[in-house]
C-alpha cells in the first residue's frame, strides 16, 4: 500500500470506537457506493461509516474487529494525541492546534459555513457523550 514505507503512522492502522459508538444504527460496515459494490479506492470489501465523527475514524480495509475492555491506542492518537482525540467528533468549539473548526467549507458551495457539532447529528447521537467534557474527550 502507498505510504506505509513512511514514517508518519505506525502500521498496520488501528482504529477504536466504544461498543455503544459501534452498535448505533448510524454506523454503517458499507459494501457499496451509489449502488454499486465498493471500489478498492473507497475501501472494498468493506468500510466503517461513522457520519458524526471526523474523517480519520472511517477505516478503509478491516482485517478484524476486536472486541477490549480497555479503550485501545489509535494509530492517530499513537502519532499526535495533542491533535487527534479517541473520539474523533466534531466539536467546532475544539480546535485542531494548528487549525479553527469552527466554520468548514463544503465541497460544491462557495464560502464556509458554522461546523455543526457531531456533523449535525448532535439530536441523534449526543447522548451518547452526556457528562463527558468534550473539550477534554474530543
Amino acid at each position: 500500500m502507498p505510504g506505509q514505507k513512511t514514517s508518519v503512522l505506525e502500521w498496520p492502522y488501528v482504529e477504536g470506537l466504544r461498543l455503544d459508538e459501534a452498535m448505533h444504527p448510524l454506523t454503517l460496515l458499507a459494501t457499496g457506493l451509489y449502488g454499486k459494490a465498493l471500489p478498492p479506492q473507497d475501501g472494498a470489501p468493506i468500510r466503517l461509516v461513522v457520519p458524526w465523527k471526523y474523517g480519520f475514524k472511517q477505516i478503509k480495509s478491516i482485517v478484524r474487529i476486536t472486541l477490549t475492555e480497555m479503550q485501545p491506542p489509535t494509530s492517530w492518537n499513537r502519532q499526535a494525541a495533542r491533535e487527534y482525540g479517541f473520539y474523533g467528533n466534531v466539536n467546532p468549539k475544539v480546535d485542531h492546534p494548528l487549525w479553527s473548526q469552527a466554520t468548514e467549507q463544503r465541497i460544491g458551495e462557495f464560502g464556509r459555513r458554522k461546523t455543526l457539532p457531531f456533523n449535525g447529528y448532535e439530536d441523534q447521537v449526543g447522548h451518547l457523550y452526556e457528562g463527558m467534557d468534550l473539550t477534554k474527550w474530543f
